[in-house]
């Protein structure tokens, strides 16, 4: 989380609003944002539906509905664009998200 936040303008510069999305509460997205001084929201999966919807549900330490660690780039008409799955150890690799990011900033709008 914190790559995104110290690389907000670059996503910005890319026309790119980053959000995090996860199983928390929303009451617990609000201590993240605050100790991590997050500058870009986080929206609560509480119900698992986004990552059943995203197809990343998994099963972690006998829990079910856990989200891998993964990352989209969604396009303005709702689009997936682009997917990386990562192991809960790995660094994603933000210079990828923002490249893809500009990349897709650069096509023509049909």
């Amino acid at each position: 989380m914190e790559l995104l936040r110290d690389r907000r303008a670059e996503f910005d510069a890319a026309g790119v609003q980053p959000v995090g999305i996860s199983r928390d509460s929303p009451w617990t997205h609000i201590a993240w944002t605050q100790a991590l001084d997050l500058n870009f929201g986080l929206l609560s999966d509480w119900n698992a539906e986004a990552i059943r919807g995203f197809g990343i549900a998994t099963t972690f330490r006998g829990l079910s509905d856990v989200a891998a660690r993964a990352a989209f780039l969604v396009a303005q008409d709702g689009t997936i664009v682009r997917a990386w799955l990562y192991e809960s150890g790995d660094v994603p690799d933000v210079e990828e998200w923002l490249d893809a990011s500009r990349a897709l900033g650069a096509r023509p709008n049909p």
